[in-house]
């Protein structure tokens, strides 16, 4: 039956009355609705979630969570156990804190890094960044503020600079580099103590001091039991998380038109519960046959040669909704290009879908590493982009492994497979998890412009067994 509702006359845009509005428009609005605040309201779940915690900590002893508006980090590379976070790496030590600005501004502390790469990313509601502080940036050392965007408040003496966001809500990640030694394990403590982000009215100048490894742990508060991430947009509450969300992610040039239809059909199905059902139904569909294929990068992306693909507008999305929600549902919190270059690959040199059934090589050619001023680092997910535990525990190469081998001619070959490769090549073995798909994931932290440009691009992943 096609159930016919009502539009209040303000978003009807009719003086005389309300509009009546019918099942089969909902059914056909509600999906473009969810689809484009996807990933607002993933952003906007997990400020829910960093509320609850009592103090800065570990989440199940593997994941940064703090308060609102302060910050934990981790001490060493993230454990493969971790599902809040597609896509995670172990090229850096992780922090992690959700900033709620509507309730103070926040105060970034930045150490003197030397010469380690290092950067703080800040994303507002809709994962676009709002600030830059990094080593790319020639950021120096000291005290930044992060505030909303309505905040008219006095800069105490000491900021070296104001960022302000254009939502009230956003995520702070700092990432710095790690050598996978025991030695720059100990070096590292010295460094990431003294990075902290607390409210402004505890700032007084001075360098604040935490020893990270001595956080407690949590339980998790959520879970994905088919072994993929968290859940953080769930259709059946989508429509009731909705309003406040669009209430702090304010419309962008041009979206006026977009906010004043989601919030017409929001007011239709509060009044009409047969409506609410359908827009449920409608998006349960949509996030199974639209926002799920996302997950997988040869659905999307620009090609780049070798069925490698990226995106060129990583954390800068705008109004590019399909790049936002396709990288939100895949690897969401992406650096900007010039901070990370990101490349995905799912398939072998043929087109066929990698497995690890099969054995296969990636050889750069003498001199014919990724270009970069920071760091670079190859890295294998499991079909649901999370780590696949091995018993080298070893879930990508790069910079970061100083055993690395080259051939005779210069040439860097990773052997990416389930089995050894052989005791003489194991520094060079990517394990990946047997006679299952996997994907693989390139980083180039701080690229070089033929990285950006595209006049580089990795190598083809070759079947050889």
């Amino acid at each position: 039956m096609n159930k016919v509702g009502v539009l209040p006359p303000a978003a009807a845009g009719n003086a005389a009355g309300a509009m009546r509005i019918t099942e089969a428009y909902v059914r056909m609005l509600a999906p473009h609705v969810y689809f484009w605040a996807w990933p607002m309201v993933n952003i906007y779940n997990r400020r829910l979630v960093f509320d609850k915690a009592p103090r800065p900590g570990l989440m199940n002893g593997v994941l940064p969570l703090a308060p609102l508006n302060t910050l934990s980090m981790l001490h060493d590379y993230i454990q493969p156990e971790q599902r809040w976070v597609a896509c995670p790496n172990q090229d850096v030590v992780y922090g992690a804190g959700v900033i709620a600005l509507d309730k103070t501004p926040v105060i970034v502390q930045v150490p003197d890094f030397g010469g380690r790469f290092w950067v703080y990313q800040a994303v507002d509601i809709r994962t676009d960044s709002f600030a830059r502080i990094g080593a790319m940036y020639a950021t120096k050392p000291g005290f930044y503020l992060l505030v909303g965007p309505d905040w008219q408040g006095d800069v105490p003496p000491g900021v070296s600079q104001v960022f302000r966001a254009s939502s009230d809500t956003g995520m702070v990640a700092p990432r710095v580099f790690q050598d996978d030694t025991d030695d720059d394990r100990r070096a590292v403590q010295e460094v990431i103590a003294q990075i902290d982000l607390y409210p402004l009215a505890q700032f007084d100048g001075t360098m604040k001091r935490h020893d990270w490894r001595t956080l407690p742990s949590f339980a998790q508060p959520g879970s994905n039991d088919a072994g993929g991430e968290t859940q953080w947009v769930v259709p059946q509450t989508f429509f009731d998380q909705l309003a406040p969300v669009l209430a702090d992610a304010r419309p962008l040039a041009g979206e006026q038109a977009l906010y004043a239809q989601a919030m017409a059909l929001l007011a239709a199905i509060q009044q009409d519960p047969s409506l609410k059902a359908a827009a449920i139904d409608a998006v349960s569909r949509a996030d199974i046959e639209v926002i799920g294929p996302l997950l997988q990068f040869r659905n999307w992306g620009l090609p780049r040669g070798q069925h490698w693909s990226t995106v060129d507008n990583g954390a800068a999305f705008g109004t590019d909704y399909f790049a936002r929600t396709a990288v939100a549902r895949s690897n969401i919190l992406v650096n900007t290009a010039r901070e990370t270059k990101y490349l995905y690959q799912d398939l072998d040199s043929e087109g066929e879908r990698l497995n690890a059934a099969h054995r296969y090589e990636v050889r750069f050619a003498a001199g014919q590493t990724p270009p970069v001023d920071g760091f670079w680092s190859l890295t294998l997910y499991d079909a649901h982009h999370f780590f696949v535990p091995n018993a080298l525990h070893r879930y990508s190469l790069g910079t970061k492994n100083k055993t690395l081998q080259l051939e005779s001619d210069g040439t860097l070959i990773i052997h990416v497979q389930a089995a050894s490769p052989g005791k003489e090549r194991e520094s060079n073995w990517l394990p990946a998890p047997e006679g299952a798909d996997f994907s693989l994931f390139l980083r180039a932290y701080w690229p070089k412009p033929e990285i950006l440009d595209g006049r580089w691009t990795p190598p083809a992943v070759h079947r050889v067994g």
